[in-house]
């Protein structure tokens, strides 16, 4: 299959079709559209223009502006249409990228659990029992499941960061001000940012350069030469956190120090009490000011016999109509507070490049979500909300996992150091591509194993017509994949996962006969290493390849 848009798009609502995930939707494109678009896109692409996002596909969390979708910030009765694409939206668009829709999220991007919206709580993308993270909570699953090449988000309060640490893949904050917000469903107006989520960091930051509207790198700011010096947090001021996060916050920062990192451990009491005032102090007000009218005025409507607000989230309506309550002289004093805590805060950091935090202190399921609502989201905000304050970038990684599920980091860094945080991050992220053909793809049941080793879905695809498929005869069921010599072979469906170089070779280690590990070539030209079977085992084995790939296979055989 050749990389051109249109195949790409086709990929991506097969791909849509497969996970079945409704609820990461508010606005799913029809599929003829987005083909047509595509199509316009390969031939321009022929035709010689330069396109660098072409056929990448892209899709925008649901209070951002796509022209001729509603923009509803998850809440109906408020929705409108909008006759041009937000700037974000449109400079990733004048790149090449094909929106494929809108995004579900926490309402009116208020919270960060994902679970505040009348179109359905998204589920965590591996572990359904597990919240997505919020407010972009389908946009950062939509990328971890290999949907979309990229996704924009919002982040005024860790947004951008808490799902993209949940779901395993990046989430990168800008300097406040650096993307355009024209077009956005405001929460807090002068705290909100346009967020990426990808991937890979080499994603995230290629999109970051045609979105920003301004070098990110201000002049006249030469770092000082040596080694990334990087703050730490001392676990104590951690505060309660999940069984095992404190021990992969630590691996975390030991990887860091291992690349030649120069660590310092720092107090975070100023990062920790302004996270807190972002809810509990005045700043919550401009939430209303952005559509406090709105909130009431359907408040004001509901009654024992109508369900005429039934579309707004009543932990999104209560937050929002209460911080209309909040006494101008409050704002004046806690802006004042702030202002000691963020100098209090640049202090400590001295002369460190970044900040290394996790990105939240757990993860809770949705039943933890519905039994404390307030609580679990306030939580979850403690290593976030204060960046946005500050005035600060921010990335969210990947760092391993805990139990089986995503564990991630952030690194803080002070406005417009964009591209020193990326370049931090690649010290500790190295990872390589695996291409599965059977019991380790999407659902099937050795598919855990590769979420327990961090692995990350990246594509669907098939191998280049070169290969054959058999049914072995082992527990679980697995089928093998062989390269032939001949006329004889055939592509077969496959998928191509991301994991960390480590995980490969704890794989290898623990990988039964007559299973083995190479280079698998994949239909687009590439390769990469791949589960393949060794042919003594092939003997008696059933030949499938006809059925195009192993889902199909079991398809076939109902209780296989």
């Amino acid at each position: 299959m050749a990389d051109t848009a249109l195949a790409r798009s086709r990929a991506a609502y097969d791909r849509i079709e497969a996970v079945d995930r409704p609820e990461i939707w508010i606005d799913l494109r029809p599929r003829p559209d987005v083909e047509t678009e595509a199509r316009s896109i390969d031939a321009r692409v022929a035709a010689g223009e330069r396109l660098p996002l072409a056929g990448w596909t892209l899709a925008v969390k649901g209070n951002i502006d796509v022209a001729g979708l509603p923009t509803t910030a998850a809440c109906p009765s408020y929705a409108y249409l909008p006759e041009r694409d937000a700037p974000a939206v449109a400079a990733l668009r004048a790149a090449g990228a094909v929106v494929l829709g809108t995004t579900n999220l926490d309402q009116f991007a208020t919270g960060l659990v994902g679970t505040r919206s009348p179109y359905g709580a998204v589920r965590h993308a591996h572990a359904p029992e597990r919240v997505s993270g919020g407010s972009s909570s389908g946009s950062a699953v939509a990328v971890a499941l290999g949907i979309a090449d990229l996704a924009l988000g919002t982040d005024t309060a860790g947004s951008g960061r808490v799902p993209a640490a949940f779901n395993g893949i990046v989430g990168l904050k800008p300097t406040p001000g650096l993307v355009s917000t024209d077009g956005v469903v405001p929460a807090c107006a002068s705290l909100d940012c346009v967020s990426v989520f990808a991937r890979t960091l080499t994603e995230a930051e290629t999109a970051l350069a045609h979105l920003a509207t301004r070098p990110a790198s201000p002049p006249g700011s030469p770092r000082p030469p040596g080694p990334p010096r990087i703050a730490v947090a001392d676990p104590t001021a951690l505060g309660e956190l999940d069984d095992g996060w404190s021990a992969a916050y630590a691996r975390a920062a030991d990887r860091l120090a291992a690349s030649g990192a120069e660590l310092t451990t720092i107090d975070i009491t100023p990062f920790l009490q302004a996270a807190a005032l972002l809810y509990d102090g005045a700043f919550v007000a401009e939430r209303y000011t952005a559509v406090g009218t709105f909130v009431d005025e359907h408040l004001a409507k509901r009654s024992p016999e109508t369900s005429a607000s039934s579309d707004l989230d009543p932990t999104v309506a209560g937050i929002i109509s209460r911080a209309g309550e909040i006494p101008a002289h409050r704002l004046f004093a806690d802006r004042a507070r702030l202002a000691r805590l963020a100098a209090r805060a640049e202090s400590v950091l001295g002369d460190a490049d970044a900040l290394l935090l996790p990105v939240t202190p757990g993860h809770p399921t949705l039943t933890e979500v519905a039994a404390d609502p307030l609580g679990a989201n306030a939580r979850l905000g403690r290593f976030t909300n204060s960046t946005n304050l500050f005035g600060q970038c921010a990335l969210a990684v990947p760092a391993g996992t805990v139990d089986g599920l995503p564990f991630g980091v952030m690194l803080i860094g002070r406005p417009d150091t964009e591209d020193r945080l990326v370049s931090i991050a690649r010290r500790f992220t190295a990872t390589i591509e695996l291409v599965v053909v059977g019991a380790h793809l999407t659902g099937q049941p050795l598919n855990p194993q590769l979420l327990a080793l961090g692995a990350r879905f990246v594509r669907a695809t098939t191998t280049a017509p070169v290969y054959r498929l058999y049914a072995l005869d082992t527990t679980p069921p697995k089928p093998g994949l062989v390269r032939t010599s001949g006329a004889d072979g055939t592509t077969v469906e496959a998928e191509v996962w991301e994991l960390p170089a480590e995980g490969l070779g704890t794989l290898m280690a623990s990988l039964p006969r007559p299973m083995a590990i190479g280079h698998v070539e994949l239909s687009d030209g590439s390769s990469a290493p791949g589960f393949l079977c060794e042919p003594a085992a092939l003997e008696g084995a059933e030949d499938i390849t006809a059925y195009g790939g192993w889902r199909a296979y079991r398809s076939d055989r109902p209780g296989f």
